[in-house]
């Protein structure tokens, strides 16, 4: 049974006016636009045409430092938390659900899926979820991996199959392999879990994915063609009918450009501790100053944790202001005027475009206040701990912060041992997610983070006249290290 061209070209009118180009259109001309625009960078390429188990046995990306206190033990295990929606559409709504025509492409990759997560081998946690759960409606799938329900997802359009027909039937020329199905990601939600592990492995699902249905698909029209001769003269004008016969359209909502952010949400936050830790022993003299001025009564020791915590506060919040002004100068966008305002639709990185912020002309400030809160909650932690333990304790204490936060925050918990689960709740973890969802306007409680942060703050701010206390204890009567 033909498909009626009308039906294919309301179809595609329909697809447009929910700017939804991977909907299976006909011509694939939107598709192709936007899919020019959601081409993965350059490093993805390369992941592609590399063995995703040999990339998944060693887990490192060149944005990173090395895997630091066992984080990439057992993630052959964990890998499976990367959930994969993998959603069937072909042929389960009308008009495609009525044609004669039994679906083929969804089937076989929905049992693709299956048969990967049944092997032996560490794969994604690829879920088959049923259309209905989205009211088979693709625009609600990119809701759904926006919102993080879910790592990336594979979704066959409702007319995958019923447009392979029509393309042979008809002689539709135009007919596009790329609207046969989706990819929807967001790299930027964490690009060490897309470049080292998502996407060696997805692109070797979706070249098998291709292969299978194109087997399959080009069996049974060379076995129709035995009784059609029609099917073979049709082919020779719609060879892309046959090979590849589908492919994949890839929407990147949210992609992770430019470059020069990587060190704004990795590297350069080490600063953010390194710095703070340092302030204890820049102002250190300067406080011991008001204990014997000259001239002067000294402060009363209240007045004196009043003074302390009063400048420290008062130099992160300077400090935090320079630092998060390295960014700025390096041209990463804090103004806003993306022209893709939705959470459904690829954002622009053409034109001039970069770096989606999340908060328009309000992200700069945002930004300065997550980085302030971050100091304080990092920097008041190392003050205490350097009252309390001494020298040379204290750079004891520097190397486990630093790691202690590197590792929970510059990869991902969910694939790390569950040993390392306390890092949610430790203050690097919460400005990295921050800062991405600041930059990369990312579906992110960011109020969690700032919480998290505050209260971090909050307890040190508790413990900080205690902590003097101590100190001046240690000062009465000797004590340098451990002992008098």
């Amino acid at each position: 049974m033909a498909i009626p061209e009308g039906e294919q070209r309301s179809d595609s009118e329909k697809e447009e006016d929910n700017e939804d180009s991977g909907g299976g259109n006909g011509s694939g001309q939107e598709n192709k636009d936007e899919e020019q625009q959601d081409d993965p960078p350059a490093p993805e390429r390369s992941h592609a045409e590399m063995d995703p188990y040999h990339r998944l046995a060693h887990g490192i990306h060149p944005s990173r430092p090395e895997p630091i206190l066992g984080r990439l033990f057992h993630v052959d295990a964990n890998i499976s938390s990367l959930v994969v929606y993998v959603i069937d559409m072909d042929g389960q709504v009308a008009p495609y659900n009525s044609n004669g025509h039994a679906p083929i492409v969804g089937p076989i990759i929905t049992n693709l899926a299956r048969s990967m997560v049944a092997s032996d081998t560490p794969t994604l946690g690829f879920g088959v979820v049923s259309g209905a759960d989205f009211g088979y409606d693709p625009i609600q799938v990119r809701q759904a991996i926006f919102d993080f329900d879910a790592w990336a997802s594979i979704v066959m359009n409702p007319n995958a199959t019923a447009m392979l027909y029509s393309a042979l039937e008809n002689v539709n020329t135009s007919y596009d392999p790329m609207g046969a199905c989706q990819l929807t990601y967001i790299d930027s939600r964490d690009d060490t879990n897309w470049f080292d592990f998502m996407a060696p492995i997805l692109d070797s699902f979706m070249t098998e994915a291709t292969s299978q249905v194109g087997q399959k698909w080009t069996g049974m029209m060379m076995k129709n063609a035995q009784t059609d001769a029609n099917l073979l003269r049709n082919a020779a004008q719609v060879p892309q009918a046959l090979s590849p016969a589908i492919g994949f359209s890839r929407y990147n909502l949210r992609p992770f450009y430019p470059y020069q952010i990587i060190p704004s949400v990795s590297i350069g936050l080490i600063y953010l501790i390194i710095v703070s830790f340092f302030s204890f022993a820049f102002y250190l003299p300067i406080h011991f100053k008001y204990l014997k001025p000259e001239g002067r009564p000294p402060l009363k020791f209240y007045q004196l944790i009043i003074w302390r915590w009063c400048a420290t506060i008062s130099a992160y919040f300077m400090l935090s202001l320079a630092y998060s002004f390295v960014s700025l100068a390096f041209q990463v966008n804090f103004s806003g005027g993306d022209p893709v305002t939705s959470e459904t639709r690829v954002t622009s990185t053409v034109d001039g475009y970069t770096n989606p912020d999340g908060w328009g002309r309000a992200t700069f400030p945002v930004y300065w206040m997550l980085n302030f809160f971050g100091m304080i909650a990092l920097g008041l932690a190392c003050k205490n701990v350097a009252m309390i333990v001494g020298q040379p304790w204290t750079g004891l204490w520097l190397i486990f912060w630093v790691i202690s936060n590197v590792s929970t925050a510059f990869y991902d918990i969910d694939i790390e041992p569950h040993f390392f689960y306390w890092g949610y709740a430790w203050p690097l973890h919460s400005v990295v997610e921050g800062s991405r969802q600041i930059l990369f306007g990312l579906h992110n409680p960011l109020g969690l983070d700032f919480g998290i942060l505050i209260a971090w703050g909050a307890v040190n701010t508790a413990l900080f006249p205690l902590c003097c206390l101590f100190m001046r204890w240690k000062s009465k009567n000797g004590v340098h290290e451990y002992y008098k």
